[in-house]
């Protein structure tokens, strides 16, 4: 995983005491806000509704437990006792402040922690599959390469000032589990003609207020020429992108402008006058940095257990966890485990210290001393024997860490919404929640069955409602806060963005209608159908009549 080298220590430190500074300057006056917001930007620190918001990156999502512990302390010291984890990754505190968060950075700074480039014009955490290097259907660990992109893009000199911010994600599997079409640019490990790997690229995906699935430029991509050609794309987005004005700022917005055919000849061009003089990774570097993700010793063991077996067939709570959240390891006798976050009444996404230390504990003890942050705001201990997920499993339920419900209709996605953004336009969480407690029922779940429902409190999509089966967005209409509803969105292969259904619903009216959604999802499907599936053969009109017809 992602480890400090002698040049992280001294940087990150110096960063450190450079932003003491300028918190001290801020709170002497002798910064006005207005001078003082790039210098927080570029710290991870925001000022958000109440109070100040710090975010902390999670490179590629993959956490220690001596990392984790510490994210504990930090917001049990400095905040409320909790963090938030999000859809880039990272853990978020939404309650710091200013004069504590130079000790918060020096903290996260103990255990190879930053809050560098987490906000601002610049590459963001590159974000990856939470099964890396465990999954049975990967072809190649996308890790190491989401390192060697944070390591070349921190402090780029020629990217730090992009027209907007940039997302990139990266999967190495054959399913796609990191939701990279809804990036600047996505990136899927592929088998190139001559049967060696390297990287099919999408580019100019993204949500917001106008949502693109990204578009293929490069079909195969050699591994040798990935910072070449994506320091192309930069160029091109840093040159042609539109700087007046912010909402059409997204390289997204430059691709459809020019035509995807006019932007590839752009970045074909500059990549063949520049590619050969351009700093492209030395073989030894690349070796080096491979090397920090050699994968655990796990020794195969069988694959069936029957203690086990035993205790799936007479625990129906364990056997309905187990069989959600207990997904197949690449290693004969193995599991990840996705430990959700998700329970019912509680806000989706939030850990408190209690919880975060809990999942530190259980990491040394089950799961190898890491832990991956899902996008879907879960936490996933990557490998853990068959053997010992049943003692894992009790050690969740008194936390309320144990609720199977991933990839269910419960395992939603949602940002913080009004309750703490202050560019939200609805609350998020309170709906989230009724809409929780109407399908807590594990057998309603498994009647559903797979199903995406994402919720965003404005239009900026940090809860990823475009790419939801169901997707849930907040609107203010004069002062009313209303919920336009999307269908037919997937994040994954084949990704599409959400249709809107019809009129917003006032709160109240939300759970019924998404109850009305699901119902008519129940009726019109083939057997064995997903609701994705049922929807793009049916179309709108059924559910259009369930939601509208009395109106």
């Amino acid at each position: 995983m992602y480890r400090y080298d002698e040049f992280d220590h001294a940087f990150v430190r110096d960063r450190v005491a450079e932003f003491k500074d300028q918190v001290e300057r801020r709170l002497s006056g002798a910064l006005n806000e207005e001078e003082f917001r790039p210098l927080r930007l570029r710290n991870g620190l925001y000022l958000q509704l109440h109070a100040y918001m710090l975010r902390i990156a999670i490179p590629y999502g993959v956490l220690s437990s001596r990392q984790l512990r510490q994210l504990a302390m930090i917001a049990r010291t400095w905040d409320r006792g909790y963090g938030h984890f999000t859809t880039r990754q990272n853990l978020q505190l939404n309650w710091v402040k200013l004069v504590d968060i130079p000790d918060v950075l020096a903290a996260l700074a103990d255990v190879e922690m930053h809050c560098i480039q987490t906000s601002g014009n610049c590459v963001r955490n590159v974000t990856a599959d939470p099964y890396a290097a465990a999954a049975v259907d990967e072809l190649e660990d996308p890790r190491p390469w989401c390192e060697i992109l944070r390591q070349w893009s921190t402090l780029h000199p020629e990217f730090s000032w992009l027209p907007r911010k940039f997302k990139i994600a990266i999967s190495g599997a054959a399913e796609d589990r990191a939701a990279t079409a809804f990036h600047d640019i996505g990136l899927r490990i592929v088998k190139g003609p001559n049967g060696e790997n390297g990287f099919r690229v999408l580019v100019g995906g993204g949500m917001g207020r106008i949502p693109y699935v990204g578009q293929e430029i490069r079909s195969f991509l050699p591994k040798e020429h990935l910072l070449s050609y994506i320091e192309s794309i930069l160029r091109v987005y840093n040159l042609f992108g539109r700087r007046d004005n912010i909402h059409k700022a997204r390289i997204k917005i430059l691709v459809n402008a020019l035509g995807i055919d006019k932007f590839r000849e752009e970045v074909e061009a500059d990549w063949e006058a520049t590619h050969k003089s351009a700093v492209d990774l030395p073989e030894d570097e690349k070796r080096r940095i491979m090397s920090y993700f050699a994968p655990p010793d796990l020794p195969p063991r069988p694959a069936r257990d029957e203690a086990v077996a035993a205790r799936r067939a007479s625990d129906p709570a364990f056997a309905n966890w187990y069989k959600h959240n207990v997904l197949a390891h690449r290693v004969p006798g193995y599991a990840s485990v996705v430990i959700s976050l998700k329970e019912p009444g509680r806000t989706p996404g939030d850990a408190s210290s209690d919880a975060m230390d809990l999942v530190a504990d259980l990491t040394e003890r089950f799961g190898h001393d890491e832990v991956r942050v899902n996008y879907t705001q879960n936490l996933v201990l990557p490998h853990v024997a068959i053997a010992d997920v049943p003692a894992l499993y009790d050690a969740l339920v008194p936390a309320d860490l144990a609720t199977g419900n991933n990839e269910l209709l419960g395992d939603m996605i949602c940002c913080p919404g009004l309750d703490y953004c202050n560019l939200a336009n609805a609350r998020s969480i309170p709906i989230a929640k009724e809409i929780a407690k109407r399908f807590e029922d594990p057998s309603r779940q498994e009647e559903i069955g797979q199903l995406r429902l994402n919720m965003s409190g404005c239009i900026n999509a940090c809860g990823h409602h475009h790419s939801g089966n169901i997707g849930i967005l907040g609107v203010d209409k004069k002062g009313t806060e209303l919920y336009q509803i999307t269908l037919g969105g997937n994040p994954k292969d084949s990704a599409s963005v959400g249709t809107i259904i019809g009129p917003g619903f006032r709160a109240e009216a939300v759970p019924q209608a998404i109850d009305t959604i699901v119902d008519t999802y129940i009726e019109n499907r083939d057997e064995g159908e997903s609701f994705l599936e049922t929807w793009r053969r049916v179309g709108a009109a059924p559910f259009k009549e369930a939601l509208y017809g009395a109106r």
